[in-house]
């Protein structure tokens, strides 16, 4: 028995070991680029988009502000504090969905851990959450043009915590919280695909989410909503299920309905919208990541 359980955890040791080395790169690349955004880029990012404001940019300034959202470097739990302040400076709600949307999904931090899965894998998720934002953005300006859409009453925009007076120290600072914030999540991700690679065949993975099927990309969509818990954490789960027969559109579809569904943010997303319109948006998500996940799946086959 204990030569048995020695074994196995020469096995894990090794999965682990290996996805460790892989993708350890990207998690620090990532890591340093997100508090580098975060220190030195967060502000003029969002003076660019609370300015947006002032301009005639009418259908384009959904566009704009889906990319803004992108470049921001905050998460759900601070991307809607900060949507806030910019409501009561009169920002449109078309804009500010488009914001919002693109910012809960995807942030430079992320981009850079997402490079780990591999250019392709990379490009849909970029271009995969840009265009949430978009449709999210279109679809408030054309069913809701005329009525506010979000209740940001009780919200206020969070104090910085990145004061420092030295600007190497105020880095250090955020790049420290930055790895107490996600580095459990990171280990835990790559702990759970060990698992996963040495007890979960190949041809299950393959069978689940391979393929162009709907039900793969569904199923995708679906365990996004309860397994995600932090975007550094999923990447070595998604990088060992694409070696495993994963689609590419199945991928796409847990990428978008993950963050956009997180357990510990939804409540939050609740008050904003209420009921019937968190609704809205659990369904919007639901539907826009599975649609995604089969064209996706159409254009890689």
């Amino acid at each position: 028995m204990i030569d048995i359980l020695r074994r196995e955890a020469v096995y894990l040791w090794y999965y682990f070991s290996v996805q460790l080395e892989q993708i350890f790169q990207y998690w620090v690349l990532g890591m340093v680029l997100g508090s580098l955004v975060s220190v030195f880029l967060k502000e003029p990012i969002h003076r660019a988009f609370r300015s947006m404001g002032e301009k005639r940019l009418g259908t384009m300034g959904i566009v704009v502000a889906s990319a803004l959202g992108i470049a921001s470097p905050l998460c759900m739990y601070g991307t809607i504090p900060i949507a806030a302040s910019f409501s009561k400076s009169g920002m449109r709600d078309d804009w500010l969905a488009a914001f919002m949307m693109s910012s809960i999904l995807l942030n430079p931090q992320l981009i850079i851990y997402s490079a780990a899965l591999g250019v392709p894998a990379l490009t849909v998720r970029m271009l995969s959450c840009f265009l949430c934002g978009i449709f999210a953005g279109g679809l408030l300006r054309i069913f809701y043009r005329n009525q506010p859409f979000f209740k940001f009453h009780g919200f206020e925009e969070p104090v910085s915590r990145d004061t420092d007076s030295n600007l190497l120290l105020r880095f250090l600072k955020n790049l420290g919280r930055n790895v107490k914030a996600t580095g459990w999540y990171f280990l835990a991700g790559i702990a759970l695909s060990a698992l996963f690679q040495r007890y979960v065949p190949a041809d299950v993975m393959a069978g689940l989410f391979g393929g162009n099927e709907a039900f793969g990309v569904l199923m995708a969509a679906t365990i996004g909503v309860p397994l995600y818990a932090c975007g550094g954490g999923t990447i070595p789960l998604l990088q060992a299920w694409l070696t495993d027969g994963m689609s590419l559109g199945s991928a796409a579809a847990f990428m978008i309905t993950g963050p956009a569904t997180k357990i510990t943010n939804l409540g939050a997303v609740k008050i904003v919208l209420g009921m019937k319109r968190f609704a809205l948006y659990l369904a919007y998500v639901m539907l826009f990541s599975f649609l995604s996940g089969l064209v996706v799946n159409i254009i890689c086959f």
